[in-house]
């Protein structure tokens, strides 16, 4: 009998030995405490975890390793423990010995005695931090990911929409010229019509920036005045900052020219002048400025690729929130957005930056935390001053000799005024609402040019004109769209190897173009 207590009590002492030795071994952090959060066994995982030795936890309240938001905790969760319950898996924070707060699951077990009374309590805890920070990072892309694919669509529409109303703005520009051309003694209708014309381009610009945002916009370097740009926004940004926004312009009298895209300027300006108005909730001051600045080498304002010298400075400045340091230095990150979810993309300040930069320019922030933020952007100032616009009034050289110009556009009312415009210029026009009516004319008339849209259903542009040229080895080819290059190749238009005009265009600038192409095949 003896013999056999003693063999119980050595295997009872073994199984206990395993079990210490398992709960020593175990990654996770295994707590015993008493019904009042006192520590009073603490494992090498717990020594891990919390960076606490049991030395320095057992005999001191288990609250220690609550951080001061979650110290409400711990009550209810003795008292479930009192009542015998168990607490399974439940997240919440714990601070580590060198005050780092970490994510933790939970587990906790009432311990009984022989007569079942609850005298205790086991808590098992395991580190998630890092496996949260995963699961929120696949969020976040995921999220970005779907915020893609809802500006994909979006830019999808937006294109679209700007082709389309493109082609009516061409044609309300053709007509309205039409009229000037035939009221030149009626000064009040000259002026109606001038009107319908500017209104007409204040719309393109408009269009432009949809197709910017859809990325269908063909980048255009030309020497750009950055006040003229400011004062074609400032009617548009008027009436839409707000009524509680007051808008200040503070332009120099003169600065130089900068080459840059003129959609992509106008872009930078509206999207700055935007974000200022969201960070004036309550109403402010949103100044735009110009000035001429010299810039010298290892100048905090120059980016790394960035040269000294002379340069056209553009501030965006609002009397809003500011922004922190901390904020301020991820302001330019693509997705990045302090904006609720849904209000703000985090798209707008990162295409400023690339705007900016692919100009040679380069942007600073300046935080103004609870003042106000504002932007600096410099452009390379060029020498000399503005290239002029075209004259509005088409002269000799932009007239017709009798060349017969083929007109392609599935748009009729587009087709029309064209047609028009350059038949009352000295030019003969046929007309095709297609790629095969189009061919039909090549093969049974002479011509000289083919204007062609360069995005029509059935047959593009691009389709035709290489069917032409195999007809008509030489006939030069001159495009327009309501897209900025349609489905024509950026750097071909760009570089000048392709003509194409942009839809909407005046009378005087397809005059101009016209000529122009018809004079480069002729020297070629």
């Amino acid at each position: 009998m003896d013999e056999d207590a003693g063999l119980a009590t050595s295997g009872q002492h073994e199984l206990a030995s395993r079990l210490a030795a398992i709960v020593e071994s175990s990654d996770d952090a295994i707590i015993g405490k008493t019904l009042d959060g006192i520590i009073t066994s603490w494992n090498r995982g717990a020594e891990r975890m919390y960076g606490y030795t049991a030395q320095e936890m057992i005999g001191h309240s288990v609250s220690r390793l609550f951080p001061p938001d979650r110290a409400d905790e711990l009550a209810p969760i003795l008292d479930r423990l009192r009542r015998g319950e168990r607490i399974d898996h439940f997240e919440t924070n714990r601070v580590r010995k060198d005050g780092t707060v970490i994510d933790v699951s939970v587990s906790v077990s009432p311990i009984r005695d022989e007569a079942g009374t609850v005298v205790g309590a086991a808590t098992v805890a395991r580190d998630v931090t890092d496996r949260n920070r995963a699961a929120a990072e696949r969020s976040g892309m995921e999220f970005r990911l779907r915020q893609a694919e809802r500006l994909e669509t979006v830019g999808l529409l937006a294109g679209g929409l700007a082709h389309d109303f493109n082609n009516l703005l061409g044609a309300i520009l053709g007509y309205a010229s039409l009229v000037a051309g035939a009221t030149t003694g009626d000064p009040e209708i000259q002026a109606d019509a001038a009107k319908i014309q500017a209104v007409a381009r204040r719309a393109g610009r408009l269009t432009r920036q949809l197709l910017i945002f859809s990325r269908r916009a063909l980048t255009q370097p030309e020497p750009v005045d950055v006040n003229a740009i400011v004062g074609d926004v400032e009617e548009l940004l008027s009436v839409s900052i707000g009524s509680g926004v007051e808008l200040r312009l503070e332009l120099a009298e003169s600065v130089p020219a900068i080459l840059a895209d003129r959609g992509q300027v106008e872009q930078v300006l509206l999207n700055l002048a935007f974000n200022a108005r969201d960070a004036m909730p309550e109403g402010g001051i949103l100044t735009i400025g110009t000035s001429l600045t010299e810039l010298g080498e290892g100048d905090d304002a120059l980016d790394l690729n960035a040269s000294s010298g002379r340069y056209v400075q553009l501030t965006v400045s609002d009397t809003g929130t500011g922004m922190s340091e901390e904020v301020a230095g991820r302001i330019l990150e693509p997705f990045f957005t302090t904006k609720p979810e849904g209000l703000g993309t985090g798209l707008g300040l990162s295409t400023v930056h690339n705007i900016v930069t692919k100009a040679g320019g380069s942007l600073r922030v300046d935080p103004g935390e609870g003042t106000g933020s504002g932007f600096r952007i410099y452009f390379p100032a060029m020498e000399g001053p503005v290239i002029p616009a075209a004259p509005k009034d088409a002269g000799p050289a932009t007239r017709g000799n009798g060349e017969r110009v083929l007109v392609v556009d599935d748009e009729p009312a587009v087709r029309e005024v064209i047609s028009r415009i350059l038949r009352r210029n000295g030019y003969a026009a046929l007309e095709a609402s297609g790629g095969e009516q189009a061919l039909a004319l090549v093969s049974s008339q002479e011509i000289q040019l083919l204007l062609t849209d360069s995005v029509m259903p059935g047959m593009s542009g691009a389709g035709l004109a290489k069917l032409v040229v195999g007809l008509k080895p030489g006939l030069p080819v001159l495009y327009m769209s309501g897209f900025s290059a349609g489905v024509l190749s950026p750097e071909r238009v760009s570089s000048g190897e392709l003509a194409f005009i942009q839809k909407p265009f005046t009378a005087e600038a397809l005059l101009t173009k016209v000529r122009a192409t018809l004079e480069i095949s002729t020297v070629a």
